[in-house]
């Protein structure tokens, strides 16, 4: 098997990273690589402190994930690359498996493991690219069988295993998306290139979901379905993307006139939260239907 590296996003999760790189470490990494997007609760501190044989990457405001990502994965030598999130924690065995697994298929672009909540339980993490109807949000079936490897369209971003021949050939993870999507599209752009994504429960991962974006939840709920947006008009043309568009109008003012009706009814700050994302995601759609009109 050849080295795999681990290239880790950090935001704000420190308890959370210092976990993940005990777990990472322990498993004999060629290198390990964290990249953090501006914290302020002491998570490069301690990343300096506690394990000095880590290359940390400091960027001194939030450029994104894809950003910090990319930059990550430029810093590490080896072909095979884990990338992770800050809140996961690596099974016994994941990164032998996953390297050996890119060794076994060659086509392999990128294979992501098992995902399991805290308590043990899965975490769906395999999923159908987005359809012509409501592209804008990750309303998606799950697309496999958790219990065995195979060809997938995409997996979730919170642990990629990737082949740098791949992920380079394509342009790694695209920056323009600040959050979220990101692993969509670079699937989407691997496949287009011939390459596969596959799943293997062989190697399992623990995923503490959103531990970083529950910081700032009605942004993050935006990003979500701004990036959904992003995606959909960046891969389609035409009718599917005429038809995505006009059903997203009107799922979207549909739940703005709902939401609003029971904010006036019975204000909550859940109810809040919710309107001003449905207020944001308006707003983007009314933005980009102005600039279309104007290119």
């Amino acid at each position: 098997m050849q080295t795999i590296a681990v290239a880790i996003v950090n935001w704000n999760t420190r308890d959370f990273l210092h976990t993940c790189l005990q777990g990472v470490l322990a498993e004999g990494p060629a290198q390990v690589v964290v990249a953090d997007n501006g914290s302020s609760d002491g998570s490069v501190e301690m990343v300096r402190r506690d394990f000095p044989s880590v290359t940390l990457l400091v960027n001194p405001e939030n450029p994104g994930y894809g950003t910090a990502s990319n930059r990550a994965v430029s810093s590490c030598s080896a072909e095979y690359v884990l990338v992770l999130n800050s809140d996961t924690e690596i099974r016994p065995g994941a990164l032998r498996v996953l390297g050996d697994y890119l060794d076994r298929y060659e086509r392999v672009g990128v294979v992501g493991p098992r995902l399991l909540n805290p308590e043990g339980t899965l975490q769906e993490s395999c999923f159908p690219f987005p359809r012509p109807l409501f592209p804008l949000t990750k309303r998606f079936t799950p697309a496999h069988s958790p219990d065995r490897p195979r060809q997938v369209p995409w997996v979730v971003g919170a642990a990629l295993a990737i082949r740098r021949t791949a992920f380079q050939a394509v342009g790694g993870f695209d920056e323009s998306y600040h959050m979220y999507f990101e692993e969509v599209d670079l699937a989407y752009r691997l496949s287009m290139a011939g390459w596969e994504t596959h799943f293997t429960p062989d190697a399992e991962v623990i995923h503490h979901i959103g531990a970083s974006t529950r910081q700032r939840r009605i942004e993050m709920l935006l990003h979500t379905r701004v990036s959904g947006l992003a995606f959909f008009r960046r891969h389609h043309r035409g009718i599917p993307l005429a038809v995505g568009l006009a059903m997203e109008y009107a799922f979207t003012l549909g739940r703005l006139l709902r939401d609003s009706a029971r904010y006036c009814f019975a204000r909550s700050s859940a109810r809040r939260d919710q309107l001003k994302e449905d207020l944001g995601v308006w707003r983007e759609l009314l933005r980009w239907r102005s600039s279309a009109g104007h290119s």
